[in-house]
């Protein structure tokens, strides 16, 4: 009877206090959008938020734009999830955000019943800013028979340019469909830089890169919250069905208006009515009593997780009164907590957050609160509010299906392999085994030899990469480089002091670029050698991956159009790679975004030519095909000729065998560079390298970067527009107006032709790299025969100016949506 008129009384002031709730949602935020997809017109809530629609919306670029609409005539559903937009190829939401940092997402998805499509049956991933949010997810699989929301945090940058991109992903020649997004820019102080480890260690820094996912947000002892009554729009369920022990804990509430917030919190932190009510120990008034409150949540196993508690003293009679015990996964979080204290009086807020990381194999998080063991203190514990939020893991993923299905691939190749073993022992038998033995052997030879010769440092985090050797056949020490690029030993160690002397402890006047895997470095060794110098970050793994296949690849590989690996170091938790140091820079430079000279068109169809014959080389040039997986215009080196040379071998993947169309792995790339068949079907072939290459061919034609969300919908996506131009035969309408004048018409016409084999959707219609190859060299003689007849100012067959050209616009740097990379566009060797 007691707990009901507590109830009650509660239920009393929250309609007291539901005016000015209403009013404090009304907050003025930074970035504010809310957006219906599919709907015409604007869709306003029973809590009085109105959507706008996704079309005609000055905020929102939608790029390829989809007509497809449906619509749900059925009652009772939620006006936001009446409408869809469907998607039958990928396609990106691009919203202009005014504030740097970290910005709520919210995402609607329902099946609309509709006679067009079954949205029931669609299978589609779904990310933001690089970071994957749902990865292969259908209501039909899930066995969804609700609407689904999901809830983000995701991180705004300057490398960004101050977008929020997000993806639909179809998947393999299904649809992809949402009904409604909302986005709110985070308040300054919502999320402070440390948080406190489980098990307790040190504060450690709340990386800014990473993405968050809500799983939990709990009004402790209280109903159900809604957007309304939270100025961030944010829903609070009641923690009712997550108690182990209803009968341990009691609601206990008081008047919203009493609460009061003292300096660093605020009511964007959590409502006054989270704070109002609370989970109290039951009986708190009998003596000795030992036990906790308990909540057990299901979660994802295999990614760290942000706990936040929300506590305030709303028992208590005097200050310093409720001091009790806090403990996550059975280990202790605070000790002695008192409550009053920290929040600096009575009635008054205060949070705190902690983090933990859940390895595989643990897929529960445990909260509990108990009193304290010091005597002269009420025995009783409470809490108000919990929130929980996944955080993406090293491959900026939020979604454990994406774990799932990079580890399924490897199992079956592991059972492939495991089957041929079984298959080659039973022919040799004893050969085998001996063989086998032999080479385990000399293996551990090898290995004792090397442990015997490296200094005592400390433990790196990773397994030790091999050593490749170049044609010399032996491995030479750090003191002992060639003097060119040309005779020096491939991926031979260095040690981290020579590579610390080299840029002299890592100088910020050296500074050439900095990245997702690090920062690069221009450097000079010991005797002369000038070289870049890329740094991995020493407390992240995030480039593990890349940095051994960078070396494993460029150690197999020579060729004068791909950049030469000169070493690596792996000494002291560093992961170091050393390059021959490109004095031109990345192919963009040249093209945008700086204040160089511009490039003549015989140089741009050499530099073309040149990146060719380096990618020709990696598809034939070597004895298992090479896929590089990341071609684009950063990705393209100058030297101080000008000549070209492909980088950044970190996503290269080994081709199919020859028994193989192609090889199944994740998508990996980057957003405008993407081959659509490989990004459907997940099926890697050398064709994917060649739709990559057709985008750089137009970049360096138009001079303007592969995506570009401030240009009119028609002209965001280069390959679509470039085509457009080309099929009508007009593509000079659209090309860099530095080189008016100065084309040969047919040296152009060459050049439009290849590119647009190239960015065929079907990759068995794409020319082999050879065939671009002797293509662009033809263009290229073309403009040489012109430029000998008299010069190309004289030649009847030049491009003079155009009067109806494609006017130039404001030009920006191309935003990279790396789908499960953790590479960065601007992660180049440059000048």
């Amino acid at each position: 009877m007691i707990h009901s008129k507590r109830f009650i009384l509660y239920s009393f002031l929250c309609s007291l206090h539901l005016q000015f709730v209403i009013c404090s949602s009304n907050t003025h935020h930074v970035d504010s959008f809310l957006v219906s997809c599919g709907e015409a017109k604007p869709v306003e809530l029973e809590d009085g938020r109105v959507f706008e629609s996704d079309l005609g919306n000055t905020h929102v670029n939608i790029s390829p734009i989809s007509h497809t609409i449906v619509s749900n005539s059925d009652m009772g559903v939620p006006k936001i999830l009446s409408s869809a937009r469907v998607f039958t190829s990928s396609s990106i939401y691009t919203f202009n955000t005014k504030k740097i940092g970290r910005h709520w997402l919210r995402l609607h998805f329902y099946p609309v019943k509709n006679t067009k499509f079954d949205l029931n049956s669609a299978v589609f991933s779904v990310e933001a800013n690089g970071i994957t949010l749902i990865h292969e997810f259908s209501f039909f699989k899930g066995n969804y028979s609700f609407p689904l929301f999901k809830e983000y945090l995701i991180q705004v940058t300057g490398s960004n340019s101050g977008k929020l991109v997000l993806g639909l992903l179809p998947w393999d020649n299904s649809i992809a469909f949402i009904n409604g997004i909302e986005i709110l820019s985070v308040p300054q102080k919502q999320f402070s830089s440390k948080v406190i480890p489980i098990p307790l260690a040190s504060a450690q820094e709340l990386p800014t890169h990473v993405g968050f996912e809500t799983i939990y947000r709990l009004n402790m002892g209280g109903p159900n919250l809604s957007p309304m009554n939270d100025s961030l729009w944010r829903k609070w369920e009641s923690d009712k069905s997550f108690l182990i022990n209803p009968a341990a804990a009691r609601n206990v509430s008081i008047n919203p208006n009493r609460i009061r917030y003292h300096d660093g919190v605020s009511t964007e932190i959590a409502p006054n009515l989270v704070y109002a009510t609370a989970q109290e120990m039951a009986d708190a008034k009998v003596n000795n009593q030992r036990f906790n409150v308990s909540w057990l949540f299901q979660v994802e196993q295999g990614f760290g997780y942000f706990i936040r508690f929300h506590f305030c003293d709303i028992v208590g009679s005097k200050l310093h009164d409720l001091v009790f015990n806090v403990y996550i996964n059975n280990q202790s979080a605070i000790e002695s907590f008192d409550v009053s204290r920290q929040a600096k009086g009575l009635s008054s807020p205060y949070f705190i957050d902690f983090f933990t990381n859940l390895s595989i194999g643990s897929d529960k998080i445990l909260v509990q609160i108990g009193p304290s063991h010091l005597e002269g203190y009420l025995p009783t514990a409470l809490l108000n509010g919990l929130e929980i939020m996944k955080m993406s893991n090293p491959s900026d993923s939020l979604d454990g299906k994406l774990a799932t299905y990079l580890d399924s691939n490897d199992i079956k190749k592991s059972k492939n392999m495991h089957m041929m073993i079984v298959i080659f022992s039973c022919l040799g038998g004893g050969i085998l085994l001996f063989l086998l033995l032999l080479i385990s052997f000399v293996f551990l030879l090898c290995f004792r030899h090397k442990k015997k010769k490296l200094k005592k440092k400390d433990s790196v985090t990773w397994s030790p990469l091999p050593t490749y050797v170049g044609n010399s056949g032996t491995k030479f020490s750090s003191n002992t480089f060639g003097s060119t690029t040309a005779t020096h030993s491939l991926s031979q160690i260095i040690s981290f002091s020579e590579v610390r002397e080299a840029t002299k402890n890592f100088d910020k006047n050296l500074l050439l670029g900095s990245g997702g895997f690090g920062k690069v470095y221009k450097g000079v060794l010991e005797n002369g050698l000038v070289v870049a110098v890329k740094r991995g970050n020493p407390r992240s793994q995030q480039g593990l991956i890349e940095f051994k296949t960078e070396i494993e690849m460029l150690s197999k590989l020579r060729h004068r159009h791909l950049v030469s690996l000169i070493g690596y170091c792996e000494e002291l938790n560093e992961m170091i790679l050393v390059y021959e140091f490109m004095a031109g820079g990345p192919l963009r430079r040249h093209l945008y975004g700086s204040n160089l000279p511009p490039l003549t068109w015989k140089q741009r169809v050499e530099i073309c030519v040149g990146a060719a014959k380096g990618l020709h080389y990696l598809h034939t040039g070597v004895a298992e095909t090479i896929i590089h997986r990341d071609v684009k215009t950063t990705n393209i080196l100058l030297d101080e000729n000008l000549d070209a040379k492909v980088a950044d071998f970190g996503l290269s993947k080994f081709g199919p065998s020859l028994n193989q169309t192609h090889v199944s792995t994740a998508v990996k790339g980057s957003f405008g560079y993407l081959d659509p068949e490989y990004f459907r079907r997940q099926q890697l072939t050398e064709k994917s390298d060649v739709y990559s290459f057709g985008v750089v061919m137009l970049e360096v034609l138009c001079a303007r970067p592969a995506i570009n969300p401030t240009l009119p919908r028609d002209q965001v996506n280069i390959a679509e527009w470039g085509m457009n131009w080309q099929k009508k035969g007009q593509l000079e309408k659209i090309m860099d107006q530095n080189l008016m004048g100065s084309v040969n018409l047919e040296s152009l016409r060459k050049f439009g032709e290849t590119a647009q084999k190239c960015l065929s959707e079907n990759g068995n219609e794409r020319p082999s790299m050879g065939d671009v190859l002797w293509n662009l060299e033809y263009a290229l003689q073309l403009q040489e025969a012109s430029n000998g007849s008299g010069g190309d100012d004289d030649s009847m067959t030049g491009i003079s100016d155009i009067p109806d050209r494609i006017p130039n616009v404001d030009r920006v740097e191309e935003i990279d949506i790396e789908t499960v990379s953790d590479l960065e566009s601007n992660d180049t060797i440059r000048d």
